[in-house]
């Protein structure tokens, strides 16, 4: 029976150098780092509220850690090569990739990553696998290491909507969330380090129902001081009937 793991967050893990995307900060070489991805825009959209926020948040200090921002593409392959060399490069104590659920009106903290790749629509360079693994031989699934349940009640105390969602979907959200999980499980230098997925709404400007950008860097921001605070996860009702 697959079950969710038990994590040590004490860390001391990570030289930490901006990426390309946002160069322009001087690095701090002797502090840990959070590593906090976003997508670029997809499916015919101008924008994508997953990279605003994480870019919204690059450089600051946030619990001691500093926090650097790399934009990933919404490509199936390339997105695992580009999340692999930055878990090789910073080596975070703590990973959080976001992505965008237009539809969802909350910041959604992801429960499980699924190794199943069902594209309903193209990715951005017209992939769209249908029923094959995100890994072959990898294990059925994952869950998430981030105390979820703690950081919802955390960011709903701040006036902003938060769920425990039970599924990330089967595209490239899922894919990275998978893939992230995977690396940090076959690799001993990043056991220490904590990684989840969450997803936010649209922005006002892409339709409804939305959330305003400085809302989910709000959460976030609170998502990230849980994540290092906390050794473990409230024991509460975070499920869903279907």
């Amino acid at each position: 029976m697959l079950r969710p793991p038990t994590n040590p967050r004490r860390r001391t893990s990570g030289a930490c150098t901006p990426p390309a995307a946002v160069a322009g900060v001087s690095p701090t070489l002797s502090r840990p780092c959070v590593l906090v991805t976003g997508f670029d825009p997809f499916d015919g959209a101008a924008l994508n509220p997953s990279w605003l926020a994480a870019l919204a948040l690059h450089g600051r200090s946030i619990g001691g850690h500093r926090v650097i921002a790399a934009q990933l593409p919404t490509v199936f392959d390339r997105s695992l090569l580009e999340l692999a060399a930055l878990l090789k490069q910073h080596r975070p104590a703590l990973v959080l990739c976001l992505g965008q659920a237009g539809g969802r009106s909350a910041i959604s903290l992801e429960r499980v990553a699924i190794n199943i790749n069902d594209a309903r629509i193209a990715d951005n360079v017209g992939a769209q696998p249908t029923d094959s693994p995100v890994v072959h031989g990898g294990p059925s699934a994952y869950f998430s290491t981030l105390p979820i349940k703690a950081i919802v009640q955390e960011v709903t105390s701040l006036g902003i909507a938060a769920q425990v969602s039970q599924t990330a979907g089967t595209f490239v959200c899922n894919h990275v969330f998978y893939t992230m999980m995977h690396a940090l499980a076959q690799r001993t230098a990043l056991a220490h380090t904590t990684a989840g997925f969450i997803h936010v709404p649209w922005l006002p400007e892409q339709g409804s129902p939305s959330m305003p950008l400085a809302d989910m860097v709000r959460a976030i921001r609170q998502a990230i001081r849980c994540a290092l605070e906390r050794s473990e996860d409230l024991h509460a009702s975070g499920g869903a009937l279907h």
